[in-house]
């Protein structure tokens, strides 16, 4: 017995140590992308997961508890979207395009819930999301307080204001668009498979990259270069499908130059969605990217912010007009359409708000469906359709295109209040 014991505690403390190390093993790996999404969504991510014991934190429980009582009055609103989906958007396509979106792929969800494929753009930063379980709790908590602050503008006036992101989502180490398409993807009932960087050749091929060659691409390109991020996720047990963001600039030239036009014109028949999107689709130096838009979109759905109504013409689009239209905001006021009003007379009810006016009975979606196939014939260049019509619309829109021009720079001044201005 006597040498039998020590023999025995022998065994016993090196199963012991061997299981703490196995232990500490499982907490050194980082957590998976769909438990940090959860983590930073204010949902609790899998039990074996290293952020599970983060969960116990004030600061997260506080996190979570905030983020449920917003996504319950969210959930609401978007339900009506979601109804509106389903009577009026019937002829689905496999992608889906949103410009000037930033981070907002919880519209583009709901509008769209059954794309395989989401392209998003804008001006803001993909970044990233370092690994949580890494952090002081203190600088835990001030990275989700942060990302509550960058998220509010959305959840109040259903869209991004540009002015605020662009230093709340610029700084720490959970930064940039990608927490926020985290928090949207989770918040939707969505699993995360697979998140990589990427970015774009000149013929528009997407290309993979770790982060270090992507920041050293960075370097390296002109600053109308296409960052983006491809994430591969699932709806419960769907199919797979695929987001993308690009960070980057869709005036004429930079559009071209960063590869981005070309990867759009590969995607085929889309169904595209502008919101909120400033009326830069109304202005000369945006002309490429709203050729782009017409042609290779089977279906827009837009508030007035969007392409001008003067540009869908008769023959291919039929057009088709909800809720109320009052006119932009004081600050758009010049991009004012009078051919919108005799099209609204008719308008279809609108059971939410969205857009600049996101009350419910000031807001306003135009739905255009095009007659013939995406691509078969070219768009009539932008000095000739100037002067085409849509609809019941009449008259021509050179001089209020004039009058915008002029108005242009007071509006860019006023950039922190309203997104995307260039």
């Amino acid at each position: 017995m006597a040498l039998t014991l020590p023999r025995t505690l022998t065994i016993v403390v090196l199963a012991l140590v061997l299981a703490l190390g196995a232990s500490r093993a499982r907490n050194s790996e980082p957590a998976t992308a769909d438990d940090t999404a959860r983590f930073l969504a204010g949902m609790p991510p899998s039990l074996d997961s290293p952020l599970s014991a983060l969960t116990k934190d004030p600061a997260w429980l506080s996190h979570a508890r905030y983020f449920d009582s917003i996504f319950a009055r969210q959930n609401t609103h978007l339900s009506k979207v979601g109804e509106f989906s389903k009577e009026y958007l019937t002829e689905k396509h496999d992608t889906m395009l949103y410009m000037f979106s930033g981070p907002d792929f919880l519209y583009a969800t709901s509008f769209f819930p059954n794309a395989s494929t989401y392209v998003l753009a804008g001006l803001e930063p993909v970044g990233e999301v370092g690994d949580p379980a890494s952090l002081s709790p203190w600088a835990i908590g001030g990275e989700l307080r942060n990302l509550e602050i960058s998220m509010a503008s959305l959840f109040n006036y259903s869209f991004f204001i540009t002015q605020n992101m662009k230093t709340q989502l610029r700084q720490g180490s959970v930064y940039g668009t990608l927490p926020i398409l985290y928090v949207f993807l989770a918040r939707t009932g969505k699993t995360v498979h697979e998140v990589n960087l990427v970015g774009l050749d000149e013929q528009g091929n997407v290309q993979t990259a770790d982060e270090s060659a992507i920041k050293k691409a960075v370097t390296r390109a002109t600053h109308s270069a296409a960052q983006g991020v491809k994430i591969v996720f699932s709806d419960a047990n769907g199919p797979m499908q695929t987001l993308y963001y690009f960070s980057t600039d869709l005036a004429n030239g930079s559009f071209e130059r960063s590869g981005f036009s070309a990867f759009l014109a590969k995607l085929g028949p889309a169904d595209s969605f502008i919101k909120s999107a400033s009326y830069l689709l109304h202005q000369p130096h945006f002309a490429n990217v709203r050729k782009v838009l017409l042609n290779t979109s089977a279906t827009i759905l837009q508030d007035d912010s969007g392409i001008p109504l003067t540009d869908f013409e008769a023959k291919r689009w039929r057009l088709q007009a909800f809720g109320h239209y009052a006119g932009p905001i004081s600050i758009f006021a010049s991009f004012y359409q009078p051919e919108m009003v005799n099209l609204f007379q008719s308008a279809g009810p609108m059971e939410f708000g969205i857009g600049y006016r996101w009350r419910k009975n000031e807001s306003n979606l135009l739905l255009a469906k095009r007659e013939s196939a995406p691509g078969s014939d070219e768009l009539t260049p932008l000095s000739q359709a100037e002067g085409n019509t849509a609809g019941t619309a009449t008259g021509s829109p050179k001089k209020t295109r004039t009058r915008r021009e002029a108005t242009r720079s007071f509006a860019c001044r006023m950039v922190r209040v309203f997104p995307f201005c260039w």
